[in-house]
């Protein structure tokens, strides 16, 4: 299979996973329990608003970018999310939290894998 469906596939699986999470943290209350008083500047929710979008771009611009480009790109924001949400991953309490996180750090890495071997 072409690498870059296969890329593709795996920004599209990862999107859904952080969706997916974000929606548990909604309805479950979790979302409103740890947020309690923090007021997030315009910035700070600027910055996450592209943070979120990045997964959901790589989707449409590994099909788009040239090969090299494109490998580089999905090397990077592959290893960034990695590194994020592995930092991330002791401020969650929920065991569905946890979860997800590591099912998404496993496409993380499958992402990363499948740029790093991509030469054709």
């Amino acid at each position: 299979m072409d690498t870059r469906i296969l890329l593709s596939a795996s920004w599209v699986v990862t999107t859904l996973i952080y969706l997916y999470g974000d929606v548990f943290r909604i309805v479950s209350g979790d979302f409103a329990k740890k947020m309690g008083d923090l007021k997030f500047s315009r910035g700070v929710w600027f910055g996450l608003a592209v943070l979120m979008l990045l997964p959901i771009l790589m989707v449409f611009l590994t099909l788009v970018l040239p090969k090299p480009v494109s490998r580089w790109t999905n090397i990077i924001i592959a290893a960034f999310f990695f590194l994020f949400n592995l930092v991330g991953l002791p401020t969650y309490l929920s065991l569905y939290d946890k979860f997800l996180i590591a099912v998404s750090l496993v496409f993380n890495c499958v992402t990363f894998c499948y740029a790093l071997k991509w030469t054709s």
